[in-house]
This record gives C-alpha cells, sequence and structure tokens, in this order.
C-alpha cells in the first residue's frame, strides 16, 4: 500500500469524526473569507465611487475621519475650481438616513448634488430622467434601493419625513450607489438644515500622475481656509473610521473561530494518535522511522484542513450571495469576494493544519515500538 493511500485510509476509517473535524475547519474557515470579503468589498465599493469618477483628491474639514461628518461652506467651490492644475470639482452633501419604509443596517446613502452637477453623468438612468434645475421634490433611487421599497418612476418616497416623487431609477454598478438616492442639493440642504453647507468637495486634476502638482494643488487648497484637509483618495479611503473598525472586527471574530477550529484538530488528531498507539507502534517496529510518522500525522491533518478550506469558501461565497440579496443589508454588502482573501483562507487552513498537528506527530513520532505494541 502506498504512503498516501494509507494516509487516506487513516481519514477515511473513521468518516464521521473526519466530517464533522472538517466541518468544524469550515466554519472557522467561513467566518474569515465572508467577513474579511464583505469588509475589503466596503473598502473595494467607496474606492470605486472616487475612482469611476476620476477624483484624485477629496477635501473635507480637518480632522474629519468621514466626509458625511464634515461641513464646509459651499462658496468654496470657485475658489478651488480657480486653482491651476484642478481640472473639475464636484460637491454635494452625503447622509445615512433611516427610511420608515424599509429596516436597513447603517441607513440607506442620500446624497445631493447641484442641477449642473458632472456627478449626473455616471448614471446610468434605466428608468425615468435625471434631475434638473427646478426638479424640487423630486428624487433618483438606485436600482436595489427601488427594488427594496418597491417603488417605480411617479411614486412617492419618504425621507427627512418629506415626501419626494421618484423621477427616475438609476444603475450606478456601485452596490452603495445602487442602494442610495440622490436629490437636488438645494432640497437637502433645507431638509437638513444646512443651507450653503457641503461635506466635501472631490477634484479631478488635468495631471493626476504628477505627485509634485498634485502635492502644489494639494498645498494650495489647504491655504483656503484653516481648517481644510486635501487627501488622496487612496489614502481617504483607507484611513476613514468605519471601514477601519469593520476590518478591525471582522479580524477579531475571525480570530476567535480560528482559535476554537484550531484547539477542534488540536483535539481530533491527539485522540486519532492515542487509538492508533498499537498500530503506530507496528509501523516503528517494521522500519518506520519517526519522520516518516511525523510525516504521516501532518499529511492527515493538511488533508482535512484543506478540505475545510474548499467547504469553508464555498459556505462564504453563499452566505454573502445570500446577505447581498437581503433588503436588510443588500444597499451595503458587495457579493463579489475577492481571490486575494480566498487565498488568505488557504493559507490561513494550511496553517491551522500545521499548527494542530504539531503536538501529536511529536507525541506519535516518540512511542517507542515495544511499548506501543504493548498498548491495549
Amino acid at each position: 500500500m502506498r504512503f498516501f493511500s494509507f494516509v487516506l485510509r487513516n481519514i477515511l476509517r473513521r468518516p464521521t469524526r473526519s466530517a464533522l473535524t472538517v466541518l468544524g475547519i469550515a466554519i472557522a474557515v467561513a467566518a474569515v473569507v465572508a467577513l474579511v470579503g464583505i469588509s475589503r468589498g466596503f473598502q473595494r465599493s467607496f474606492l470605486a465611487i472616487y475612482q469611476r469618477r476620476d477624483v484624485d483628491l477629496i477635501v473635507q474639514a480637518a480632522g474629519a475621519k468621514q466626509k458625511a461628518s464634515s461641513v464646509l461652506p459651499e462658496s468654496l467651490a470657485p475658489q478651488i475650481a480657480a486653482i491651476r492644475g484642478v481640472k473639475d470639482v464636484h460637491w454635494g452633501l452625503l447622509d445615512m438616513v433611516g427610511l420608515p419604509d424599509l429596516n436597513t443596517a447603517g441607513g440607506v446613502l442620500v446624497q445631493g448634488w447641484p442641477p449642473a452637477s458632472h456627478l449626473f453623468d455616471y448614471l446610468e438612468m434605466v428608468q425615468g430622467e435625471r434631475l434638473v434645475e427646478g426638479d424640487h421634490g423630486k428624487a433618483l433611487l438606485g436600482t436595489i434601493l427601488a427594488r427594496n421599497l418597491d417603488k417605480k418612476v411617479g411614486d412617492e418616497v419618504t425621507v427627512y419625513d418629506r415626501q419626494y416623487q421618484v423621477k427616475g431609477i438609476y444603475e450606478a454598478h456601485i452596490v452603495y450607489e445602487n442602494g442610495g438616492m440622490v436629490m437636488l442639493l438645494e432640497d437637502q440642504q433645507e431638509a437638513t438644515d444646512r443651507k450653503g453647507q457641503v461635506n466635501g468637495f472631490t477634484l479631478v486634476l488635468e495631471h493626476p500622475r504628477d505627485m509634485e502638482e498634485m502635492e502644489r494643488v494639494r498645498r494650495e487648497v489647504e491655504s483656503l481656509r484653516k481648517n481644510l484637509a486635501a487627501t488622496p483618495t487612496g489614502e481617504f479611503v483607507k484611513s476613514t473610521t468605519e471601514l477601519q473598525m469593520a476590518e478591525a472586527m471582522a479580524w477579531i471574530t475571525s480570530a476567535v473561530a480560528l482559535i476554537i477550529g484550531t484547539v477542534l484538530l488540536l483535539v481530533v488528531m491527539i485522540m486519532s494518535v492515542f487509538e492508533r498507539t498499537r498500530e503506530i507502534g507496528i509501523l516503528r517496529a517494521i522500519g518506520w522511522r519517526r519522520g516518516r510518522i511525523t510525516r504521516m500525522i501532518f499529511i492527515e491533518s493538511v488533508i482535512l484542513c484543506l478540505a475545510g478550506w474548499v467547504t469553508g469558501t464555498l459556505l462564504a461565497i453563499a452566505l454573502v450571495q445570500g446577505l447581498s440579496r437581503m433588503p436588510a443589508v443588500s444597499n451595503m454588502i458587495d457579493s463579489h469576494i475577492p481571490p486575494l482573501v480566498m487565498a488568505q483562507g488557504f493559507v490561513i487552513a494550511l496553517l491551522v493544519g500545521l499548527i494542530g498537528a504539531a503536538y501529536p506527530a511529536y507525541r506519535g513520532a516518540q512511542l517507542l515500538p515495544t511499548e506501543a505494541i504493548r498498548h491495549e
């Protein structure tokens, strides 16, 4: 019998225990892949919002860790646009609002833009028309939000305790915006008592790859007002407090699941070695060296963990796909799990296999043939 076939036989002759071990590891891996995948999806979606609009710098109030908490005067827009090297400037309000007709985690993204804003150009209208000057009391809904609210063009939606008529439904190809809505900036300023205020400005530069040019523009923007901070897009997204907390919580929760999975594997492998003490003694007596015994136990553990990785990854994909279809969180969760996160799950499963088998392999290799054969 070949060595690998012998290892597989050892695993398969206790199918219930092996299946439960694989399931335990699969749950731990699924926690890592799903939770970290979701948190990375948050970051990817936020970054995609700015990348699709070719945004290079984000201007907000200094010290604000999220764009919605920043408050700046709208009158800064012409001054920023006049800076040499600035190709275009976008501005508006952004808010997370709970809707009375929809129970969603974290609320719904509501944005207010000036009627002449080029941001409307990035919305693909699938029904109705975009907002124009004079469209007060009207709003656009993302496809996900329209589906969750069961709204169509001409219907009304309640936001800020006010009724807004749905003028159009858009597809933005970004989960957060598809789960949100857009109204005219003046309407949102009035509804939130922030007349003449915006959360910030997004800048498109003429030469975005020229780092010296970007730094010069950044300094000139910040010199316009004491409390201004101009931050490159990638740096801004990574420094957002909510995203940092989401990833930290994902890893903390995953770490707990992984510790449980490792302990489970350790117990199973120790029991396996204990039950096969006599068998290991016979193998040692017929010439198997300690290294071969060690390798056998490690391979058994790694096979169980890799089976757990495959099962856990499939569970994570199914879980994220299911969550992305639930109205309560569909406006927040991107159903795509990055391959890098799956690869991280593979590495973690492999490490769990090696760590969980370390002591059992050592114990098995130290058994003396004569004592092991006499073991009852």
